[in-house]
C-alpha cells in the first residue's frame, strides 16, 4: 500500500470515530500535523485529500512549504492550507506570514500586532491555556475576551478558539474542553479547534469544529538520527 492510500484509510477511521463520539465528518475540519515528517509525507497527505496541515515550527513549515511547492506538478497541482499551531515567537512571523493560511496559537497582543503587520487581516484562533502551568502557550480563560477585542482591534479576523486538554482522563478532558466550548459561544466564536489523535472523540463531544491529528494518521513520529 502506497503511503498516501495508507494515510486515506486512516483519515477514513478517524473520520468513523468522529462519527461515533456523536460528530459530522463533513463539518469538523481535520488538520493534519506533520510534525517532525518529511515533505514527502504532506505530499501523501495531500494525495488522500487532506489539504488542512499543521506545524509547530516555523522552521520546519518554511522548508516543508518551500520542498512541497517545488515537488507539485502544475497539472495536478493541490496546495496546502497550512496551519501553525505550535509557539511562536514574534520574530519568527516574518519567515512564514507567506504560507501560513490559520495562525491557531495567538496567545498575546504583541504577536498578533506583528502578524497584523506581515498579514494584514489575517485568519486567527486564540489559544487558551486550560491549566496552570505557565510553560504551556494560551491566554487564560479570564483574559480571552480581551485578546480577541484587542485582536479585532487589529483588523485581524479573528475565527474561534484552540487549546490543548489538560492532561488526565477523559473528564477533565471533556471539562477543558468545555470551558472552550462555553467561551466560543459567549463571544459569538465559530471555530473550536479542540482535540489531538489521544482525545479528538472527547472534544468532538464537547462540540469541536476542528481536530488536530497526527499519530492517528502517520504513526508515530520518526526519530532524529543522534
Amino acid at each position: 500500500m502506497t503511503e498516501s492510500a495508507t494515510i486515506r484509510a486512516n483519515a477514513e477511521r478517524v473520520r468513523d470515530r468522529i462519527a461515533s463520539a456523536g460528530g459530522d465528518p463533513a463539518s469538523i475540519r481535520l488538520v493534519a500535523v506533520t510534525k517532525a515528517h518529511p515533505a514527502t509525507t504532506v505530499r501523501a497527505a495531500l494525495d488522500a485529500g487532506l489539504v488542512d496541515v499543521g506545524e509547530n515550527y516555523a522552521q520546519e513549515l518554511v522548508a516543508k512549504a518551500s520542498e512541497v511547492e517545488a515537488e507539485v506538478e502544475v497539472e495536478v497541482e493541490v496546495e496546502p492550507r497550512w496551519h501553525f499551531i505550535g509557539q511562536l515567537q514574534r520574530n519568527k512571523v516574518r519567515q512564514i506570514a507567506p504560507v501560513v493560511h490559520l495562525w491557531q496559537s495567538v496567545d498575546r497582543l504583541r504577536l498578533g500586532e506583528e502578524i497584523a503587520r506581515r498579514q494584514p487581516g489575517a485568519a486567527v484562533l486564540v489559544q487558551v491555556n486550560l491549566t496552570d502551568d505557565q510553560g504551556r502557550g494560551g491566554t487564560r480563560p479570564g483574559l480571552t475576551a480581551g485578546l480577541v477585542e484587542g485582536l479585532r482591534d487589529l483588523g485581524l479576523d479573528v475565527r474561534g478558539l484552540m487549546a490543548v486538554a489538560p492532561e488526565g482522563d477523559e473528564a477533565m478532558a471533556r471539562a477543558g474542553f468545555r470551558v472552550v466550548r462555553e467561551l466560543a459561544d459567549r463571544l459569538s466564536l465559530v471555530e473550536r479547534s479542540i482535540g489531538m489523535s489521544e482525545d479528538f472523540e472527547a472534544a468532538v463531544k464537547e462540540g469541536s469544529t476542528m481536530v488536530r491529528i497526527g499519530s492517528a494518521l502517520f504513526g508515530a513520529r520518526p526519530r532524529l538520527a543522534s
